[in-house]
């Protein structure tokens, strides 16, 4: 289940996986460091990501059909979502400009 919602997130530009090492260690564990950032109990899910744009609301909204998707028809289908943003990359601060400079 943790892949699938993995998964789901993974297609909804604007967030990641919120996970507490992104160095070289990280690197050397033999599992998807990504997972740690999925907790399911029953009845529960949480996700903890990181903001990659702003404005938050309609990243989170998308976010949140996603993984109703994943779990529809599974034993999670009616388990409360909670996503939780532990933190906003600095590159969500920097306005984009269409031509394809940020503007300073």
């Amino acid at each position: 289940m943790t892949r699938s919602l993995l998964s789901a997130l993974g297609k909804v530009p604007g967030l990641r996986p919120a996970t507490p090492s992104t160095t070289h260690i990280g690197s050397r564990v033999p599992w998807n460091l990504d997972s740690l950032a999925v907790a399911i109990n029953h009845g529960f899910i949480e996700i903890r990501v990181v903001a990659l744009t702003l404005p938050l609301p309609p990243v989170l909204r998308e976010a949140e059909a996603a993984v109703h998707m994943a779990v529809r028809g599974t034993p999670w289908k009616d388990a409360r979502l909670r996503l939780v943003v532990t933190d906003i990359d600095a590159a969500a601060f920097t306005p984009f400009d269409p031509a394809g400079e940020a503007d300073t």
